[in-house]
This record gives structure tokens, sequence and C-alpha cells, in this order.
């Protein structure tokens, strides 16, 4: 057993009947040889000190509670308890216990000691009383109080004051003396029933609760659990119950069992939550009972309400009728608030017949037309029932929405209505934007989407959700990075332009929301995200938030970058090289200086990834673009990781084309680069006038730079064909020596490319040169800066080999690392 199984707290029960904290320490199971016998031995953590030494006596009874507790009287009036750690510990000690006692270790109390009471009751005339009460006089109160609650530590003796106090009659002759002691201004007196009442209560049995929650008696004992001796004052919970709790008929309950059965639960409900003081760790299995009853009162009463169709009938044809009134609207959605809440009581089968039937009658329709409406109170209700009828059946809902959708425009559809709630949320805090945006995730997850073999729900229903309802969510992300909002050298949270992300703690929020459900999107929707963020350049407009002077904003524009890599997806990689996307992260990380934060941590762990998963593609563009403002950074070895990954992938490729025939090499190679261009030029090519409802074509992998055919004659029969393009797709040698490049463009890239932006870091991560001129180090800039309404290319390099000068020059004109 480890130390924290061992670990426990020893407690003893004082005259006052509450539980003393003797001292942490480490219990064992052990023979004494001078108390003869296995032993229980607690030694105090501190110093070693013995806290409890216990023999394990055949006829004690040990109680075992709440999986972490052992509780045992070892004399008439001197009661222990070990509360342990963790639950294997109090499992072990436990088996111990039982192994002594020849028991059972699943039984939770030891039955010796019963068994051998029952014995002794058996020899006892017929007539004895199990216990003797004292006759219920006001000169006994202290003595029935004493009573009482010296019983509660022993469930044998608690199961016979129970029987005692039904078979008599003795609750309603104590509320007779309460009414008696109220009236003469018994104070003391009072006090007494306060211990009596409460100590019954902790009796835990539903037969006296029958009598004292009945309507004859509830309201006596209320008035006696008023008089906490602990208190200057006596509550007055009678006066709230009677005066200021006003129950509302939102339409009448003609049955009266109904009723009393609503009003009955109420009251029991607000004396366990409101009157009784929170129970103690060894008092909660006290109250199980009052639970369950508050549970099957609420299970009669839907029950008895979902019978009554013509009653729901009624509160639902009110509830959408326009004629109703705000407040009489108000109160309906708080009864099915409240309504659905109960519910929940239901065993799983009724539960789903109750859902059923709220589809049936229009609760989706009826709740759509709430949401929208002004009123602060409604919407949070009416949220609240949503997020019921979510937590039950996503597909129910999703089914519904879908079908609404070949009937009603875009804007009235209940998921956007649910978005558009998210985003005006004014709450400063976003309460109900974080409600809702889980609830948008329940019902976009694929984990929960049935599929069978006439239906996919998880196509169809994502298909709507791209084609419908993604622009709503987006659109405050947009909107806050838009091209028009953004400044040359804007930067997010900055006084130079306010408008692109405003300073507002709100807006931030929100914004890191609809990233975080993005961020979903990007890991469990595959072609229908990929599809989005490329019409709508998304990772560009995203990454604008890095500049946010909100870190925890900028952390999940990152993070949303991340999940995108960490898929090693290439048709991503190839959107982020090209479009030069790590340029803002890199800015962000030099930015933040030498601070030790999370953003820096999260920088760099998205670049470890990189150079662990040896993403060669990614690799590459960021050493040849970035690594001249990267190298400076040695506290992490993470970027001369990411140099050394790419040399070496450099030697291997020009090992392998070395091992090529150089009458093969070049034409070879600029027919695979070029072929993935061509690949690439139609995926961001697309019409973005389609953006919902492009389906991705499946992704074809391009052949790697090193991938050369496997006979000499393959590569014949296609040379021919290829020979004359090749010669005319050369890159043009320049006046100054250097090669032009060509750069790919989209009409995506026009939508979401950032400018030149002040900050960037391109020109000066250019790798510098020794000896080469400024007309070269002008092309190089041109080659690594994403300009504004283009994307990075791809570039095809030249064969010769002998331009000694040119190689040291151009970091571009070096062979590609895979794509």
């Amino acid at each position: 057993m480890s130390d924290t199984r061992r670990r426990v707290k020893v407690y003893t029960l004082n005259e006052d009947r509450q539980w003393d904290d003797r001292g942490t320490g480490h219990v064992s199971s052990t023979y004494v040889e001078r108390l003869k016998g296995m032993s229980l031995l607690v030694r105090a953590e501190s110093d070693g000190s013995l806290l409890l030494e216990s023999k394990i006596n055949p006829n004690t009874a040990y109680q075992k509670q709440q999986d972490t507790l052992i509780v045992w009287s070892e004399a008439e009036n001197y009661d222990l308890a070990l509360s342990f750690q963790e639950k294997a510990g109090c499992d072990e000690i436990w088996e111990k216990i039982c192994q002594v006692q020849g028991k059972d270790p699943s039984v939770e109390v030891t039955q010796d000691l019963i068994e051998s009471e029952e014995e002794h009751i058996e020899e006892m005339p017929e007539t004895s009383p199990l216990i003797d009460l004292p006759t219920c006089e006001l000169n006994k109160l202290e003595e029935i109080a004493d009573l009482v609650t010296s019983v509660l530590s022993s469930p044998i003796r608690r199961e016979k004051l129970a029987l005692a106090l039904e078979n008599e009659g003795y609750i309603k002759k104590l509320l007779q003396l309460f009414q008696v002691c109220e009236n003469l201004e018994n104070t003391e007196g009072l006090h007494h029933l306060y211990e009596i009442i409460r100590g019954i209560l902790f009796l835990n049995k539903a037969t006296l609760f029958e009598v004292m929650f009945s309507d004859e008696c509830i309201m006596d004992v209320v008035g006696c659990l008023e008089y906490d001796p602990s208190l200057a004052q006596p509550k007055r919970h009678r006066e709230f119950l009677t005066k200021t709790a006003k129950f509302k008929e939102v339409i009448p309950i003609t049955d009266s069992e109904l009723r009393q059965k609503i009003h009955q639960t109420y009251r029991v409900q607000y004396i366990q939550d409101i009157i009784l003081p929170t129970p103690s760790v060894f008092e909660e299995n006290f109250l199980s009972t009052l639970t369950s009853f508050i549970f099957f009162n609420k299970v009669e009463i839907v029950s008895m309400l979902q019978e009554d169709e013509k009653f729901l009938s009624e509160v639902f044809a009110q509830l959408t009728d326009e004629a109703t009134d705000d407040d009489k609207r108000c109160e309906l959605v708080n009864f099915f608030k409240e309504f659905c809440a109960f519910s929940q009581t239901l065993q799983p089968q009724n539960r789903d017949a109750f859902f059923k039937t709220l589809a049936k009658l229009g609760i989706l329709p009826a709740l759509e037309i709430v949401m929208g409406m002004d009123d602060l109170q409604v919407r949070s209700a009416a949220t609240d029932i949503f997020s019921y009828l979510v937590e039950f059946s996503p597909s129910m809902v999703r089914e519904f929405v879908m079908q609404e959708a070949q009937q009603s425009d875009d804007d009235i559809l209940l998921i956007n209505v649910v978005i558009e709630q998210m985003i005006c949320d004014t709450d400063p805090e976003l309460g109900g934007a974080v409600q809702l945006m889980g609830l948008l995730r329940t019902l976009i997850d694929p984990e929960n989407m049935l599929a069978t073999a006439n239906k996919t729900e998880k196509s169809e229903f994502l298909n709507f959700f791209y084609n419908h309802c993604m622009h709503v969510l987006t659109a405050p992300l947009l909107a806050n990075t838009s091209e028009d909002k953004c400044g040359k050298d804007a930067v997010v949270g900055s006084t130079k332009s306010n408008t692109i992300c405003p300073d507002n703690y709100q807006t931030a929020q929100l914004l890191a929301l609809i990233l975080e459900l993005l961020t979903f999107c990007v890991e469990h929707h595959t072609y229908h995200i990929k599809n989005y963020i490329m019409n709508k350049d998304l990772l560009r407009r995203v990454l604008v938030l890095m500049n946010s002077k909100h870190t925890f904003l900028a952390l999940c524009a990152l993070r949303f970058m991340r999940r995108i890599i960490g898929l090693k997806d290439e048709f991503y990689n190839r959107y982020i090289t090209k479009g030069n996307l790590f340029e803002p992260v890199i800015n962000a990380l030099l930015d933040n200086g030498t601070r030790y934060n999370l953003l820096n941590s999260a920088v760099i762990e998205l670049f470890e990834f990189i150079r662990v998963e040896d993403i060669k593609s990614l690799i590459a563009h960021i050493v040849e673009n970035f690594y001249n403002a990267l190298e400076s950074i040695e506290y992490v070895q993470t970027f001369k990781g990411l140099k050394t990954k790419y040399e070496q992938e450099k030697d291997r490729q020009n090992q392998k084309l070395n091992s090529v025939p150089s009458i093969l090499r070049s034409n070879r190679f600029r027919r695979d680069a070029r072929a993935l261009e061509e690949d690439e030029e139609m995926w961001f090519n697309e019409d973005e006038e389609e953006e919902g409802e492009a389906v991705v074509p499946p992704v074809e992998k391009s052949k790697q730079e090193d991938d050369f055919p496997d006979s000499y004659e393959k590569f014949m029969e296609t040379k021919k064909a290829k020979e004359s393009e090749d010669k005319e797709n050369l890159p043009k040698r320049t006046s100054a020596g250097g090669f032009k490049f060509t750069f790919s463009h989209s009409a995506s890239a026009a939508n979401g490319a950032n400018g030149a932006n002040s900050k960037s870091v391109a020109a000066q991560t250019s790798p510098a040169s020794s000896n080469g001129s400024s007309s070269k180090n002008a092309t190089l800039t041109t080659a690594v800066t994403a300009t504004k309404g283009s994307l990075v290319g791809l570039v095809d390099y030249p064969d010769d080999e002998d331009d000694d000068e040119e190689e040291e020059t151009s970091p571009r004109k070096r062979p590609r690392l895979g794509s």
C-alpha cells in the first residue's frame, strides 16, 4: 500500500455528538501481542507517535460509508472513525476487518452486533419496547433531545428509535408541544425541539417523512427548524413560504392531488436546500432518503403532467401565440424550464417518452420564437430548455433544423438563431455565449451522429451546416480581421487601428469562443472545414489576431494553426507555405522578446512539433525564409534542430540526384515540381463563389522530388512529350544575374492576404550573402515576402550546377524538400 493510500484522519465523537479531529497519520493492520489479536494502528505523519491502537473485535459492528470512511464504536459512548485519502486504502483495510470477522467485504456494515442484539431482543418479553421514549411533556424535552442525538452514530439504535416514533405517533405530539412553547415564548424548549426535529430528519426514514411532510404537519416542522440555538434570532422560514413565495399557475391545474404534490415538493426542497445546515462528511448519508423522497415526488409530478395532454397543448398554444403578453410568455417559458429540469429524474425510457411528447407538441419551433425575443430572462430560460433537448437527443434537433432549411431562410433557422444569440450576448463575461457554444459543439460533433444503411447523418448535417450556418458563425471573425479595417501598419489592439479588433475584453472573448469552435471543426471535420479554410483564406485572417493585446486571443489563434499543422496534411502545408503564414507567428515570437510566458512556450512547441514529426515541406520553408531571424534563440535547441533536419534532407536529396545520370536529372526534377504546382493552381483557383457548396476532391499525395521512376524506359516515354514545355518554363535569368520567380495567385488570396507589414521579418530573415550584390538581395526579398493579393508560390529551380556564385547568393536556388 502506497503512502497516500495509507493516509487517514482519525476522528472521535465528543460529548456534544460532534466529531473531533485527532490528527493525520498512516494506518496499518497488524497483530499486536499485548491485545492478543489483529489491530488497527495509526501513527502520526508528523512525529510517528501512536494516534490509534484498536483491536479488531469479532463482535464489533464496523460501518463503511462513502467509500472512504470506516466508523465503529468501541464502547457505549466512544465512537471512532477513519477518513481515508483514497478509496483503495479504505477498501484494503475494510477487507482486513471483514477477514477477521469472517464477513464478505462487499457488505457495508458488519452484522455481528446486529445479530447478537437481535438474539438478545428475542429473549426479552414481547411487550418490552425497543426503546423507551420519555413521555411527551415540556419538562422532558431536554431528555428527548439527548436521546435522539445519541442514537445517530449507531445504525441499530437509529432503526429502533424510528420504529418507536412511528408506533406511538410521537411526532404529532412533539409538534403540539412546539405550538405550546411558541405561545409561551419558551425559548429553551424551542431550542430542544430544533435538535429533536433535526435528529428525526437524520434518522433517514421514509415512513417518518410521510408524517412530517403532510399538509397537517409540514409548517410546524419548518417552525421547529427556525429556532436554531446557534442563531441570535430565529429565522422566518414560514413567513417566506406562506407570504413571499407565490405559486404561479401558467395554466390552471384542476387536479388537486397534483397541486398538493407540487406544494409538498417545493417545501421539502426548501427544507433540504435552505433550512438544514450543510451536512458534515459523516452526516451526508443521513439525508439520502430525504433526497429520494424529493426525487420520487418529481417523477410523479412529471408523469401526471405528461399524461394530461390537454394541459400541455394549452401551454404550447399560449407560448407561440403572438397575442400572449411578455409577462405571461416569461411564465410559460419558466414553467417549461422547471418541467424539463424535473424530467431529469425520470428513468431513461420514461425520459425518452417525455421528450418525444414535447417534440410532437412542437417544442423546437416554440423555442425558435422565444430565443429571438428581446427579454433577457426569457432567452436565458429558453437556452436552458434547448440545452436539455440537445443533451437528450442531438439527432432530434439536427433532424428538425435540416427539415426547417427546406422551408425557411437562413436568417431564421434555429441554429443560426442560436449562433446570433451567442454573438450578441450582452454579459461582459459571455456566460450565455459559453453555454451556447457548448451546445453548438455537441450538435456538430460527428461522434454523436448516426450512420445507417440508408442514411448518413454526418454527411447530410455537415453539408447543411457549412452551407447555411458557417458564414454566420465566422462573421464576427471575418469582420474584425477584414482588409479594409486593417491599415498598412495596423496592429490588433493598437491605438493606430482600434477598429480591427476593439480593445474591449468582450469582443476578444467572443472571438476566442469562435476560434475554439473552429479549432474543434479542424479536429473533427475533414474536407468540409478544409474547403472553407481554403476558400476564405481563413487561417490568414485568424493569424491577424496574433497581434492582439489580449494574450489569450493570440493563443487561440495560434492553437487554431497548431491543430491544422498537427493533421500533417500536405494540402494545408502547401497552403501555409504559399501564403507565408508563419510570418505573423514569428513576428509574435520576436515581439515577445525575452519574456518567458505561455505565448513563448506555445510558439516554440509549434516549431518543436514540426521538427519532431519531420514535416519536410514546412522545415524547408521555415529554414529558408526565417532562420536568420531565429538562429539567435539559443535557450532551446528547436531552431538549430530544424536547420540540422533541413541540411540532412538537402544532403540526402543531393546524393540521390548525383546517383542519377546528368542527362536525366534536371528534366525529371522540373517535371515533378511543375506537376505539383499544377495541382496547387487547380486547387487555389477554384471559384470562391461556390464557397459552401464546393466539396474538396480526394487528396492525392504529390510525388516527392526524390521519387524517381523505377526504370529508364518509363522515363523516356514521357521525356519527349515534356521536353519542349520544360524549356519554356525554365526561370529566366535577370540582368542582375539572379532568377525571376513567378508566384501563384488566387481569388481567395486576394480576399485575405496581408499587405506589406511594417513588422514583416521577410527581408531581415533571408540568409545573408557574403558577396551578393544589392540587386540580388532585392530579388531575394521578393522571393520570400507575401505581397498584397498573392500567395508565395513554389519555385522551379535551374539546373545550372556550375554557377557557384548563384548557389551562394540565392537561398531559393536549392532543391525543394518534399511537397
